[in-house]
């Protein structure tokens, strides 16, 4: 029999923005062919089965406007990392994704959220689908997406332990592909996504794997979101994994978000939680008073 482990801290109250504008239009993905067709009205009714769903396991979901300039703004995952109150925005990578920045930026301001913004530390990308609170850790990727150069700045926005896992895996080019917290001891991995040192890292992080090959990440599968003992997962989950969650003691849910996979993201991709907080991670009280002096020196809020 399974034995119940304590559930993840976070992950019942996400951000989320409807398709109205959804198209792939460029290619800054494997993932994305700007020739395949798009059926956009299934694109918008599997985000509402998806958001059903998700508040069906428990979840509360708040929602963001598309702006119409912003084909890419469904993978709300990626605004920024929430702390409590205070959100570090996304700086992201490519220039088709940067207005995403300023409406999530307004959004957060008008609930009165603090902001900071990475990309005024001027220390390269970070995009938020590359980290993760994993126990007492952050956990960041260096890879396509996010430098990192930015992993000092994170560690003095938040006071926080940083561990990085570089992604080297085109395909995999986020985190969030490779990477889904379960528990407090458990977590899907596919470290075909990693070198030796993000292996190591996550090895050391994660005392029961659920280890993925690389056909079974391209499924998505660890693009998913856990809300308590709910695993919501993209359909054609493989069936090894969906067995192994329920032997875990898992419930698992099912969602055919295969339009939006044309974008490059799946059910993680789409959600933003807005109830994670860092204190796990913090560092000690001095370290942390003189992260603070330096974020507000190098990184002011918005």
């Amino acid at each position: 029999m399974s034995v119940l482990r304590p559930p993840l801290a976070w992950g019942k109250r996400y951000l989320m923005c409807r398709p109205e504008h959804f198209r792939v239009e460029y290619a800054i993905n494997p993932w994305m062919d700007v020739d395949a067709p798009l059926d956009t009205d299934r694109a918008l009714a599997q985000w509402d089965t998806l958001v059903a769903t998700l508040q069906s396991a428990g979840a509360t979901v708040e929602r963001i406007a598309q702006r119409p300039d912003t084909p890419d703004m469904v993978y709300a995952m990626n605004y920024g990392f929430v702390d409590g109150d205070h959100v570090a925005l996304t700086s992201f990578r490519f220039d088709q994704r940067r207005p995403e920045t300023d409406a999530a930026e307004w959004w957060f301001g008008e609930l009165g959220y603090r902001t900071s913004r990475l990309a005024d530390a001027r220390a390269g990308a970070f995009e938020a689908g590359d980290a993760f609170l994993y126990g007492d850790s952050l956990l960041v990727a260096a890879g396509p997406r996010t430098d990192r150069t930015t992993h000092d700045v994170l560690a003095r926005v938040f006071g926080v332990r940083v561990a990085t896992v570089p992604v080297v895996h085109p395909a995999l080019y986020h985190l969030d592909l490779s990477f889904c917290p379960l528990d407090e001891t458990r977590a899907i991995v596919a470290p075909d996504a990693w070198d030796a040192e993000g292996v190591a890292t996550v090895r050391r992080l994660v005392p029961e794997p659920l280890v993925l090959t690389e056909e079974e990440a391209y499924t998505f599968c660890a693009n998913s979101v856990v809300v308590d003992r709910t695993v919501v997962m993209p359909a054609g989950v493989p069936p090894r994994v969906a067995r192994q969650l329920e032997r875990w003691g898992f419930d698992v849910a099912t969602v055919d978000v295969s339009e939006l996979h044309k974008g490059g993201g799946s059910i993680r991709c789409m959600t933003l939680p807005l109830d994670t907080c860092l204190d796990a991670a913090r560092l000690d009280t001095a370290r942390l008073d003189t992260a603070r002096l330096q974020d507000t020196q190098a990184l002011p809020a918005a």
